[in-house]
Parts: C-alpha cells; sequence; structure tokens
C-alpha cells in the first residue's frame, strides 16, 4: 500500500497493467532515441562547460587578490559562487552519475571525478546514485526525502519537534553541503539503529573529515593567507560564495523533491516483484521539474528536469531539455500529473510544505488569528494526551507481547 493509494484523489487508480507496460515502452523508446544519438556535440557542451567552470573560479581567486577595492569583492565573490554552482550540479552531479563515461575520457568519468564539495564521491556516489535512485520517495527507504530529519507526510505521526523543522530545513540550507556529506555517511542511521560506532562508520567519517577539511583549508586558510594584509575580506568572499552556492543547491533539491503535489511511497522494503514501468511510474510522481530559462537549466544542473532525470539518470544533462516535451505529452495522455512550475513558486510549495508537515494535519487551516492561543495550546496537550494514553496501554501491550 502506497501513501498515494490512500489518498482521496489518486491519480493512478485507472492505470490498468498494460498501461503501465505501455508506459514503459515508449519511456525506453525516449532513452534508447537518446542514446543513439549521443554524439560529438554532447561531448563538447560538457568539455565546453567545464572550461566555463574553470575560468569563472580562476577569475573569482585573481579578483580576490585585490579584494580591497569593493568592486573587485563584488566581481571575484559573484564568479566564485558562479564557479561553485556549476562545478557541483551541472558537472559533479552529473559526471558522478556516470552521464559522461561513454566518453571514455578519464578526465571526465564518475571513477575519477572529485569535486568542490565536502562529501567524497565514493560516498556520494553510494548515497544518491544507489540509495536514493532506487528507493526514490519511499517513506523509511529514501533518506533524501527531509534527509531523515523531517516529517515529509500527512501519514507520519506528528511530534512536538517537528515544530522547529523550518529552522532546522533553514539552517540546513546554508551548511548544505556538510549535511550532504552527514547524510552520506549514514551517520544518523546507525544512531537509530544502535550499530554504534563500528568500524564501517569510523571509516566514512575519517574520509569525510578529511575531504571536508581539504575543503575548509583551501577556501578559509590558503586563498585569504595570499591576499596578504586583506584576508579577512577574501576569507569573507569565499564564505559568501559557498553559503550561495549552499542555499542555491538545496532550494533546487527542494524543488526537485519537496513541493506540493510531490508523491510518497510506504513500503517496508522495496517491492521484489517492481516492474521497470511501476519504477518508471514512481520516478513520474515522485518528482518535480522547474520551467524557466536555458541559463536557469544550466546553473540548476538540469536539475530543473527532475523528473526526466530520475527517469533516465545516466542521460547526458543537455538532453533533458529535448525530451522534456515528448515526457510531458506521456502524462497527459494518460492522465498523470506533470508538476512544474517556475522558481519562485516551487521554492514557495516546498517551504509551504515544511511548514505544514511541521504542524499537526489540518492546524493551518483550522487556525485564525482569533483562536491562535488555543491552537497553540492544543500543540502541546494533544501530544500530552497521546503520550498519557500510550503509558496506559503499555502494559496490556506487554502481557499481549508476552502471551
Amino acid at each position: 500500500m502506497t501513501v498515494l493509494q490512500k489518498k482521496p484523489h489518486n491519480q493512478v487508480a485507472h492505470l490498468s497493467s498494460a498501461d503501465v507496460e505501455a508506459i514503459r515502452r515508449e519511456l525506453d523508446d525516449i532513452r534508447q532515441s537518446v542514446l543513439d544519438s549521443r554524439g560529438a556535440r554532447d561531448a563538447a557542451y560538457i568539455r565546453r562547460v567545464i572550461d566555463v567552470q574553470r575560468k569563472l573560479e580562476l577569475s573569482g581567486r585573481v579578483l580576490l587578490l585585490a579584494s580591497k577595492w569593493r568592486t573587485a569583492w563584488i566581481l571575484g565573490t559573484a564568479c566564485l559562487a558562479g564557479a561553485k554552482i556549476l562545478d557541483n550540479m551541472e558537472i559533479g552531479h552529473n559526471v558522478m552519475h556516470g552521464q559522461w563515461d561513454w566518453m571514455r575520457d578519464p578526465k571526465i568519468h564518475s571513477t575519477t571525478w572529485d569535486w568542490d564539495h565536502a562529501s567524497p564521491p565514493e560516498q556520494w556516489k553510494r548515497a544518491h546514485n544507489m540509495q536514493h535512485h532506487t528507493y526514490t520517495n519511499i517513506l523509511g527507504q529514501d533518506n533524501d526525502l527531509g534527509y531523515g530529519i523531517m516529517r515529509v507526510d500527512e501519514d507520519q505521526p506528528w511530534k512536538p519537534r517537528y515544530l522547529v523543522q523550518p529552522l532546522w530545513n533553514f539552517v540546513n540550507a546554508c551548511i548544505f553541503e556538510y549535511g550532504i556529506a552527514m547524510y552520506d555517511i549514514e551517520f544518523g542511521e546507525h544512531l537509530r539503529d544502535k550499530r554504534g560506532f563500528t568500524p564501517e562508520l569510523r571509516s566514512r567519517v575519517k574520509k569525510a573529515a578529511d575531504k571536508a577539511g581539504k575543503q575548509i583549508t583551501k577556501d578559509f586558510v590558503l586563498f585569504p593567507a595570499l591576499s596578504g594584509p586583506y584576508w579577512r575580506r577574501t576569507f569573507t568572499a569565499n564564505l559568501t560564495a559557498n553559503v550561495v552556492r549552499n542555499l542555491w543547491s538545496h532550494s533546487i533539491i527542494m524543488c526537485g523533491h519537496f513541493p506540493e503535489g510531490v508523491e510518497t511511497f510506504e513500503q517496508e522494503a522495496l517491492d521484489e516483484q517492481e516492474t521497470k514501468g511501476e519504477w518508471y511510474l514512481r520516478q513520474m510522481l515522485g518528482s518535480a521539474n522547474i520551467s524557466g530559462s536555458k541559463v536557469m537549466h544550466l546553473m540548476s544542473g538540469n536539475l530543473s528536469h527532475q523528473i526526466e532525470h530520475h527517469l533516465f539518470p545516466d542521460l547526458p544533462s543537455n538532453r533533458y531539455y529535448e525530451i522534456a516535451p515528448r515526457v510531458r505529452d506521456l502524462f497527459q495522455r494518460y492522465g498523470l500529473s506533470y508538476n512544474a512550475r517556475p522558481l519562485p513558486k516551487q521554492v514557495a510549495s516546498a517551504w509551504h510544505k515544511v511548514v505544514r508537515l511541521s504542524l499537526p494535519n489540518g492546524w493551518l487551516e483550522e487556525t485564525r488569528l482569533s483562536n491562535a492561543p488555543k491552537q497553540i495550546a492544543k500543540l502541546f496537550r494533544s501530544e500530552a494526551k497521546r503520550e498519557a494514553e500510550h503509558e496506559r496501554f503499555r502494559p496490556a501491550a506487554l502481557i499481549a507481547a508476552t502471551i
């Protein structure tokens, strides 16, 4: 049973097994058409993006050597922030997905690429490519869904600790690369499962600490030192560029996975009998797109086409723009909702959902200025009542378990 199927408006109820199989065939055809046409223009595209990214970073670093001048500081910070965004989004994320492995270029390959990020590539690939893209939007299985720290669906029991989830989400956005590194380590899972500080966890922590240490040394020690007496200005420029990159990356990821209308799924474990068509369907309904210009698509790593990316994570990112109309047409013909809105609307929708789910179901709709004090008091009163009932029935539950 999925959370989707429990909703009053179930958009997959009308689909037969034949429909799902037909969707699979069409999507396979779309994927194959891209595979058959990959070539020189695609290779030229990624090499051009890498060249632009490196020139942006070099320009930013050089400008910041003269950061005593305000204009140099602003331009240098902007160049550096842009370079970091391109490095993480359009280059690093997609190269490490194996989207460019077909070029057989050892310098642009998923097994050799490193990026300007706190998370070691091998840990990121395991957590993202394997875990997230396999268990997409399955509650309790896909930790990208709220990063394992937030309430992400109405069916999750509400607790008072979720009240701070908007604040925690903002803090996570500011330090996003480090939050991803912690997520990739699977530190929270080890704690929840009471596995302790295992040798495997120690190894992951050490690798992540080494990678983060190199990033911190580069941005906050080495390059500020090169600026001599103006090291403080270079330090603040590097800090600003990193925060801008983190806020942008977090916003794009939120828009692709968390706006209103994105479906979640409830399974104790991945269904071993899940067909490829059913897997496609889960990707289609568990993702959302951002509409906008080609520049916005580039700076988002083409994750503005999150639906297409989840369907075809190994296709070159520059092709998502081309196949998106065919995918949208498929949604429309089978009566499915193609979730695509401009960036401001998707960001607002995602944050609305974060706030809405930080409160009990229906709380926002029931609350007015006139009854706000009573509603606030009810938050904690209902939780205290739930805890009391839990304590009252626990002895009976223990007896039943013993019998």
